[in-house]
């Protein structure tokens, strides 16, 4: 089965990539032109809905794609003593159009003008599939804490800030193994290839 990803962002089709070794995985802009999708619905699930749905209706539109799967996720994480801030504008944190880096720099600083070292904080992860006849959506989630400095060279986003429950390491410092298990995204697409088996 093909599956088509509804993101180009690398680090994220990288990970679904390794996740879903079951399926054929395609980023979109593989196959059509990128374009911008608005994403304004109030909660992850609602995002993802909104990227899954806009990248199948541009490829249904091209009859060599009228019968894929597209799969979105939509995720971000979500700080305690901010509020639950970043949240679903974790993406685009620090400015519309902000690299990772300006954005866990961001939120680096946010939490240090709270006054805190540490806070707890958790990840969600919502993943839309959107299919000719049918749309599911299912979560995951990881729980830990962030701190106010970013350790290690791996993983991407806020991975160097984020602190796992039960571990002293942050995503950034674990090894590739370990983070997959841990995971939010990882316990989002493990419900979603339940799904994508019985289509």
């Amino acid at each position: 089965m093909k599956l088509i990803l509804a993101t180009s962002n690398k680090g994220k089709v990288k990970e679904i990539k390794a996740l879903c070794k079951d399926f054929e995985v395609i980023a979109y802009s593989e196959l059509i032109e990128e374009f911008e999708i608005i994403e304004d619905a109030d909660s992850f699930k609602g995002n993802a809905l909104i990227k899954a749905r806009a990248v199948f209706k541009a490829l249904s539109q091209k009859n060599e794609y009228k019968d894929v799967v597209v799969l979105a996720d939509d995720s971000g994480i979500s700080v305690d003593v901010l509020g639950g801030a970043p949240g679903i504008y974790s993406a685009r944190y620090a400015s519309k159009g902000a690299s990772d880096k300006d954005n866990l720099n961001k939120l680096i600083d946010d939490v240090k003008k709270s006054g805190v070292k540490s806070s707890p904080a958790h990840y969600t992860a919502a993943i839309a599939i959107v299919t000719p006849k049918y749309e599911y959506s299912v979560h995951g989630w990881m729980y830990g804490d962030v701190i106010a400095e970013a350790r290690g060279n791996g993983g991407f986003g806020y991975d160097p800030m984020f602190i796992p429950l039960g571990y002293d390491k942050t995503l950034a410092e674990l090894d590739d193994e370990i983070k997959k298990s841990l995971s939010h995204r990882a316990k989002a697409l493990s419900l979603a290839k339940i799904i994508l088996q019985t289509l």
